[in-house]
């Protein structure tokens, strides 16, 4: 039997598979390079860029939990300027998608990364992480309210070439308000969960393990919420989603799948397995092929519900 199609699309975006890497757990794609042929990716997912340089939190700033970990990094970046001098070259020419992940402060800052980054070519497209404390709005997450979700989606959509992909917050009600907002507000694409908001205590110092004291959890801890929240966001909106949150097998990039998401970002795994994105991508096409499927599209939204 011939290999299964694994050609998908976000937007319009064509992927030549349904993995990527997840934003702020695989650098600028070079450092992975040495592990693996990155070409055989479906798209990179760069870390975050910002408008200036961050430096990130002081240390700790990352600790292991059971299933899964914490992290405070803080965002660090080299800034879009440096992104586009120092980062983009080699990533031009490793001949797969390149989607840069976006932040700001203010939906301004959102625009200008966005702007420089759709101008400076070789980014395919933009998820905008809309997880950031809003410093104009009392520090509120961009995420965690309907209206300015909409907002920095819409002004961003507004500069933007490239399709847009928006990276929801977990740390919500109701992740359907969310979803809806953003679709409304011209997204060509969803992608969830970011991190839930954690802690941890060394109880021996009596003190947070993390410097900042909560961070964002991450791993297979999380993968059933972010099954149910991408399983909610595939029925509460028209546009593509991609899932993420705990995938570190094909087994859990196939839950995804069957819940109707289009394609999935693999993220703390690669720091325990350097090569996990390219063997979830052999999996998911040796399940394919065991189940007769010629295509991915077989797979996609093929749950079985008890109301079904």
């Amino acid at each position: 039997m011939n290999k299964p199609d694994m050609k998908v699309t976000i937007g319009s975006l064509t992927l030549q598979n349904p993995v990527m890497t997840a934003s702020g757990t695989f650098g600028y794609g070079e450092e992975y390079a040495h592990f693996f042929d990155l070409s055989r990716l479906g798209a990179i997912v760069v870390k975050g860029i910002s408008l200036a340089p961050r430096v990130g939190n002081r240390p700790p700033r990352i600790m292991e939990t059971a299933s899964g970990m914490l992290n405070a990094v803080g965002l660090q970046n080299v800034g879009v300027k440096a992104f586009i001098e120092e980062k983009l070259p080699f990533l031009r020419n490793v001949g797969i998608p390149v989607i840069a992940n976006i932040f700001g402060a203010t939906v301004d800052e959102y625009v200008r990364v966005a702007q420089e980054l759709c101008e400076a070519g070789g980014v395919s497209a933009l998820e905008v992480n809309i997880s950031c404390p809003n410093v104009k709005h009392g520090g509120l997450a961009f995420g965690a309210d309907p209206r300015s979700a909409a907002e920095v989606t819409a002004a961003v959509k507004g500069v933007s070439s490239l399709p847009v992909m928006v990276k929801l917050t977990p740390n919500v009600t109701d992740i359907r308000v969310i979803a809806s907002a953003v679709e409304d507000a011209g997204a060509d694409a969803l992608s969830l969960i970011n991190t839930l908001l954690g802690m941890s205590i060394d109880i021996a110092g009596k003190r947070p393990a993390l410097r900042n004291v909560t961070g964002g959890l991450s791993g297979p801890a999380i993968k059933p919420v972010a099954l149910r929240m991408v399983w909610q966001a595939v029925r509460s909106v028209s546009i593509p989603v991609v899932g993420l949150g705990g995938i570190a097998t094909a087994r859990d990039a196939l839950e995804f799948f069957m819940v109707g998401a289009r394609a999935v970002q693999v993220g703390t795994a690669n720091f325990i397995n350097p090569r996990a994105t390219l063997e979830i991508i052999e999996g998911i096409e040796q399940y394919l092929l065991g189940e007769g499927m010629t295509s991915i599209d077989n797979l996609i939204g093929a749950l079985i519900t008890v109301e079904d």
